[in-house]
């Protein structure tokens, strides 16, 4: 089979199925691997038994593999919502990143990524906005692709969302919060500090303490 992406090596995995209900791809999640080399993860991703999959998988050094066509339905993303729409699955394509998520995102696998999301918004009319971490759609359930992801790297890009949002309301409060933070697709349930931490994994890695006027500033 041909690869939807030029330049990736085909790796057939058994773990997909149709996409359900017509559905086609609106949403790229990220996620990181977990595991100790790309390859552990490559076997892991096609192994029948672990019954998960994504449809792509990018190493350390840039090499890309695609495991699924981009029509079929992988089995990356699980349990979770994104802008009030469960079964992230049948709306979206996964990409794993080889990667521990206590480090650095390697130069190589960062430039095989932007050209992969590049590819994918063109060949399926996705918008920036569309473009999204397990940790978004999964708050408190999964924290990949992690702290350490690039994300404004992507959004100079004009390949993810670049968190200009409204001023803040004053005083500051978690009603005015979860109302920001679902505007901006962050609907999956969950309690205050786990949706602030979700928000925060996205847009403010670095931000500790409670919740403040700067953590409304990236929500729409």
């Amino acid at each position: 089979m041909t690869p939807d992406q030029p330049g990736a090596i085909w790796h057939p995995s058994p773990n997909f199925g149709p996409r359900r209900d017509g559905l086609t791809p609106s949403l790229i999640v990220l996620h990181y691997t977990a595991m100790e080399t790309a390859e552990a993860a490559l076997e892991r991703l096609c192994d029948p038994v672990a019954e998960v999959s994504a449809h792509y998988l990018i190493g350390a050094d840039g090499t890309l593999w695609q495991m699924v066509a981009e029509d079929c339905r992988a089995w990356h993303a699980g349990a979770g919502e994104w802008a009030g729409q469960e079964d992230i699955n049948s709306r979206s394509i996964g990409i794993e990143l080889d990667n521990l998520g206590s480090h650095p995102f390697s130069e190589p696998q960062m430039a095989a990524l932007e050209a992969l999301i590049r590819g994918i918004m063109q060949r399926r009319d996705i918008p920036p906005a569309g473009v999204i971490g397990h940790s978004c759609m999964a708050p408190g359930r999964k924290c990949d692709p992690g702290p350490r992801f690039d994300w404004a790297r992507l959004a100079r890009q004009g390949l993810a969302a670049d968190g200009a949002g409204s001023p803040p309301p004053q005083p500051v409060t978690f009603p005015d919060f979860r109302e920001a933070a679902a505007a901006a697709g962050f609907t999956a349930p969950a309690d205050d500090e786990t949706l602030l931490a979700a928000v925060r994994l996205r847009f403010r890695p670095w931000a500790s303490g409670p919740l403040s006027a700067e953590d409304f500033l990236p929500l729409a």
